[in-house]
């Protein structure tokens, strides 16, 4: 008895160790993101692109970052997630400070390049983790996962505020943190042949709606981080030292409302959550688009980002549902996961190239234009919300829990 009950100790610390090193990486990754995309103003006086070149850019990005998302998704059949987040943690701390000490514009097109596969990488990688751990504790944990890619973000920002009048070469410090996470204790997959890796099959289909929620998600999400220091730049002329504040109280909305969702969904449910953070979105986007001043519109990208705040992770975590639903063998379930994981993260790069493109090129005259296209978009979750009912698994409807709310 005793043995069983340390046995059980020990697995319940082995996986409290594992979800604090996946908070990490997820803490790193926003960190990293931030620190650098609060500089892209800086990074484009610097190198002279315009608009429309800097957009070209991060069409780059995003298209790699899809690339390095796919090839973690094939490389997981044979090799632990926790293998490839390692090495996707090393390539960010590699492409860096090559992004910070980029001697010609050659350089510093390799920089975002390694930078866009790794952070595909760590994408995938980080929800293989966060999904993995949520099924060991059996409740929604996720939400919390995303709360500490937030706080990493928020950091970052106050990092980029406080960096502000130094040249982006001081970008550079900023590789210490993944090189240190790197080396973590993420949570590691039973052992299993190959046999068993290739007999995973994904369901696509059935997530296809849920992804399509995230693919708004992320348009809103990207074009706040990638444009909305612009915004402040080219609409109002903001002080250059404070248009990181296009993102600072958008990430300290975004936190406080992941680093609560898992009480939230628990106490109201997934849909109604989703169906009144969409209204809430849409209209903290009008705020921006409408703001006669700067300040009133960096209160809308506060509201936005309270708004949208759980989608992802409310998201990746009803793709696994679907995915692991009828699955009874615990390993094959968290390879057939890892799998749908890995594929569900190229909506994240669909709507990031939205976010990030799309509204580069749409605002390129005028950037409330373009933001304009995300406050209408954004309602789009509405219908779609549905789809996040717990009753909804890979086989179709099945009886809901006693709660009713989500119907």
């Amino acid at each position: 008895m005793r043995t069983m009950a340390t046995t059980s100790d020990l697995a319940t610390e082995l996986h409290a160790r594992s979800r604090l090193a996946a908070q990490a990486a997820f803490f790193t990754q926003g960190f990293v993101f931030i620190s650098l995309t609060t500089r892209l103003p800086a990074v484009q006086d610097h190198w002279g692109y315009s608009d429309t070149t800097l957009s070209l850019l991060l069409l780059m990005m995003v298209l790699l970052a899809g690339l390095g998302s796919v090839l973690a998704e094939t490389a997981c059949k044979r090799v632990d997630s926790a293998v490839i987040l390692r090495a996707a943690l090393l390539g960010i701390a590699v492409a860096v400070p090559l992004f910070a000490f980029a001697p010609d514009r050659g350089v510093f097109i390799g920089s975002m390049a390694v930078y866009g596969v790794s952070l595909g990488a760590v994408d995938a990688t980080t929800n293989m983790q966060a999904v993995a751990l949520e099924h060991l504790y059996g409740r929604p944990i996720l939400p919390s996962f995303h709360g500490a890619w937030t706080l990493g973000g928020f950091i970052g920002s106050a990092v980029a505020l406080a960096m502000g009048h130094l040249p982006i070469s001081a970008t550079a410090v900023v590789a210490v943190l993944p090189l240190v996470i790197a080396f973590a204790p993420f949570l590691r997959r039973a052992e299993r042949s190959v046999q068993a890796a290739s007999e995973v099959h994904v369901p696509w289909r059935p997530i296809i709606l849920v992804g399509l929620a995230m693919v708004l998600f992320y348009m809103v999400d990207t074009a706040a981080f990638t444009w909305g220091p612009q915004y402040l730049d080219k609409v109002f002329d903001a002080p250059s030292a404070l248009v990181a504040l296009a993102v600072f109280p958008y990430l300290l909305a975004s936190g406080s409302i992941r680093l609560a969702g898992d009480s939230l969904v628990a106490s109201y449910g997934a849909v109604r959550v989703l169906r009144v953070g969409t209204v809430v979105a849409c209209a903290g986007l009008a705020v921006t688009v409408f703001s006669p001043v700067w300040p009133v519109a960096v209160l809308g990208f506060m509201i936005t980002g309270g708004g949208v705040a759980v989608v992802a992770p409310l998201s990746f975590s009803a793709a696994a549902r679907i995915a692991g639903s009828d699955e009874t063998d615990p390993v094959l379930r968290h390879l057939r996961v890892d799998a749908v994981i890995g594929r569900f993260n190229q909506f994240n790069y669909v709507g990031s190239l939205l976010g990030a493109v799309m509204i580069g090129l749409v605002g390129a005259g005028n950037l409330r234009i373009g933001f304009a296209v995300p406050m209408v978009l954004v309602l789009g979750i509405l219908p779609l919300a549905r789809a996040f009912s717990p009753g909804r698994t890979r086989t179709g409807w099945q009886v809901p829990p006693t709660r009713t709310d989500d119907d």
